[in-house]
C-alpha cells in the first residue's frame, strides 16, 4: 500500500467537487487532490447537449443504478442513473438550470442551519454564474459556469406556453429571478451549443495548477480515521491495487447522496446496528446515514399530434444527416436541445403559498432516453412533485465498496404526495385541453382519454405504474442537529474531526425544483467554510 500527503482530499469530481478542487487550489498554498471514480470526461457525446441520448445509462460514464422494488410504484425497480465521470452527474444531466424557491433555503435557515438561507447563498449562485442575459440583482455575469438561453424552439412547446396561460397560469421571463412561479423557457448550462457541465466550468481552468492533482478511474474505498479523525481515504487505481492520500487539513466527501452515505457507513460512520450487521467496526454511531432520501417522481404524459414534432425530425438517416451537419458547422438545431424546451412551476391549490409541481415539456416522446423516439408525432410533458413527504433511504448490501448500495426510495407513501401527483397529472390534461394546443393534439395517448380525470384512485393506479426518476436523489447526509442529522451547517460530520460531506446529500429537504444549480452552489459555500476554518485554524 502506498501513501502520499496533501493538504485536501476532494471525494468526488462532480457538480460540487468540481467547485471545491477550483476554490481550494486558488491559493497556491493549498495542495488538493480530486479523486473521481470513473474516467476523464474523453466521450464526445457528453459535451453535446443532446448527448444525454448516449450517455445516461452507458456504463462506461453512468453508475447504472436501480432502485429497490417499490410499493409505491406498484411494485416496480427504475433506473436511477448518475455520472461515474468528472462531472458527475453534470455531464450526463439535462442541462437545466435551476435554482428552486427562496423559500427553500430559509426553511433550511428555519431548521438551525445557520447561513443557509436565500440571502446567504444568492451570492454564491450569483459568484459561479456567466448569465447570457446579463448581471442583475439576481444573476452574475463573471462567473466560470456559462447560463443561457435555449438555441431551440418547437412549435408544440411555444403552443403549451400559450396553453397554460389561456388556463390561467402566468408567464414567467425568469424563474430564477424574483419569483418562480408560472410558464416559462429552460435557462441552460450551456455555451455556444456545448454543455457547460462543472468539470468544464471550474475543473479546466484549474487544470494547470501545480498544487492540483487529478486522479481519474479511482474509486475510493474507505475513509481512513485514526480515533475520531479522518486523516486520508483509500482508494483503487486503476491496476486495482489499494491506494492511501492523507489528508493533513481535510477530506470532503462529495459522492453525491448514494455514493456519500455508502462511503461513510464503508468506514464505520452510520448507523451502528446496521453496520454491526455486516460487520463493520463502528466508529461513530449515526442513524442518520443514508436517511432522510428524497427524490422528485415525474409522470411523463404524452400526447399524439397531428402535426409534425422532433420524433418526425429525428426518424430517417438524412435528416438525422442534416442535424448532424447543422450542428457541426453552427452549432444550432436539434443537438443544442435540453433534456426540456418549457416548464412551469404552478401551485395545486391555494392551500399552498409556492408552487408545488414543475413541468418538463418536450418536444418528442419516447419510452426511455436510449430507446428511440415513437414512431409518431407526439410531445410529452412530465409533472412533478417539487416538495415530497416521502422519505427513502440508502443501506448497504455488502461491505465491499464495489456492491452497490440499496436504493428504497418508498415513492408516494402519504397521502399528501399522492393527491399532490394526481392533481398535477390533472393539471396537465386540463392545459392540454386549452388552446393553442387543442388544435395540435389529435389523441390522448398516455394516459388514455379512457381515464376520467374525476377518476382519483385510477389516476393514482397509472401514476404509480408509469411514474419514473427525474433523477434528483437528496437528503441522505443531512445537514443540521438532532438524531437524524449527519453534519452541521458548516458541514462537518457529527463527532469526526476533519471530515465534511458537500453535495446534494446534506440537505435537509430537497429544493423546489433541479439539483444542478443548487449542488454546485454547495460546493461554493462549501470552499467557503473550508477556507473560513483553516483561516482561523478551526
Amino acid at each position: 500500500m502506498t501513501e502520499r500527503i496533501v493538504d485536501y482530499v476532494v471525494v468526488g469530481g462532480g457538480s460540487a467537487g468540481c467547485v471545491l478542487a477550483n476554490r481550494l487550489s486558488a491559493d497556491p498554498a493549498n495542495r488538493v487532490l480530486l479523486l473521481e471514480a470513473g474516467p476523464r470526461d474523453w466521450n464526445p457525446w457528453i459535451h453535446v447537449p443532446v448527448g444525454y441520448f448516449k450517455t445516461m445509462h452507458n456504463p462506461a460514464v453512468d453508475w447504472c443504478y436501480r432502485t429497490e422494488p417499490d410499493p409505491g410504484l406498484n411494485g416496480r425497480s427504475i433506473d436511477w442513473p448518475r455520472g461515474r465521470v468528472l462531472g458527475g452527474s453534470s455531464s450526463l444531466n439535462g442541462l437545466l438550470y435551476v435554482r428552486g424557491q427562496a423559500a427553500d433555503y430559509d426553511r433550511w435557515r428555519q431548521m438551525g442551519n445557520e447561513g443557509w438561507g436565500w440571502h446567504d447563498v444568492l451570492p454564491l449562485f450569483k459568484r459561479s454564474e456567466r448569465q447570457e442575459r446579463g448581471a442583475d440583482d439576481f444573476h452574475g455575469s463573471d462567473g466560470p459556469l456559462w447560463v443561457s438561453n435555449m438555441r431551440l424552439q418547437r412549435p408544440i412547446c411555444d403552443a403549451w406556453v400559450a396553453a397554460a396561460q389561456n388556463a390561467g397560469y402566468p408567464f414567467n421571463p425568469d424563474y430564477n429571478g424574483a419569483s418562480q412561479e408560472g410558464a416559462a423557457y429552460f435557462q441552460l448550462t450551456t455555451r455556444k451549443g456545448r454543455r457547460c457541465s462543472s468539470a468544464v466550468a471550474f475543473l479546466n481552468p484549474a487544470r494547470s495548477r501545480p498544487n492540483l492533482e487529478i486522479i481519474t478511474s479511482a474509486p475510493a474505498t474507505r475513509l481512513i480515521l485514526e480515533g475520531r479523525r479522518c486523516v486520508g481515504v483509500a482508494y483503487r487505481d486503476r491496476s486495482g491495487t489499494e491506494r492511501v492520500v492523507r489528508a493533513g487539513r481535510e477530506v470532503i466527501v462529495s459522492g453525491g447522496s448514494i455514493n456519500s452515505p455508502q462511503l461513510l457507513m464503508l468506514s464505520g460512520i452510520g448507523e451502528a446496528a446496521h453496520l454491526r450487521e455486516l460487520g463493520i467496526e463502528v466508529k461513530a454511531d449515526l442513524p442518520g446515514v443514508g436517511r432522510n432520501l428524497q427524490d422528485h417522481l415525474q409522470a411523463r404524459l404524452v400526447f399524439k399530434c397531428n402535426e409534425p414534432t422532433l420524433n418526425d425530425e429525428v426518424r430517417s438517416l438524412l435528416n438525422q444527416a442534416r442535424i448532424a451537419v447543422k450542428y457541426a458547422l453552427f452549432r444550432a438545431g436539434p443537438m443544442t436541445m435540453a433534456a426540456s424546451l418549457a416548464t412551469g412551476f404552478f401551485r395545486t391549490g391555494e392551500h399552498v403559498e409556492t408552487p408545488d409541481i414543475q413541468f418538463h415539456v418536450q418536444p418528442w416522446s419516447a419510452d426511455s432516453p436510449g430507446e428511440g423516439v415513437h414512431p409518431f408525432s407526439a410531445f410529452t410533458m412530465s409533472v412533478c412533485q417539487l416538495r415530497p413527504e416521502s422519505r427513502g433511504e440508502i443501506r448497504l448490501a455488502s461491505p465491499d465498496a464495489a456492491i452497490y448500495p440499496k436504493i428504497i426510495p418508498r415513492y408516494l407513501s402519504t397521502e399528501t404526495d399522492c393527491r399532490t401527483l394526481v392533481e398535477g397529472v390533472n393539471i396537465a390534461r386540463r392545459i392540454a385541453r386549452h388552446a393553442p394546443l387543442t388544435d395540435k393534439i389529435s389523441e390522448e395517448f398516455r394516459p388514455s382519454a379512457d381515464l376520467s380525470i374525476d377518476d382519483y384512485e385510477g389516476t393514482l393506479d397509472w401514476a404509480r405504474s408509469n411514474s419514473v426518476s427525474i433523477y434528483h436523489p437528496t437528503g441522505t447526509c443531512k445537514m443540521g442537529t438532532g438524531p437524524g442529522a449527519v453534519v452541521d451547517a458548516r458541514l462537518r460530520v457529527h463527532g469526526i474531526a476533519g471530515l465534511r460531506v458537500a453535495d446534494c446529500s446534506i440537505m435537509p429537504e430537497i429544493v423546489s425544483g433541479n439539483t444542478n444549480a443548487p449542488a454546485i452552489m454547495i460546493g461554493e459555500k462549501a470552499s467557503d467554510l473550508v477556507l473560513e476554518d483553516a483561516r482561523v485554524g478551526a
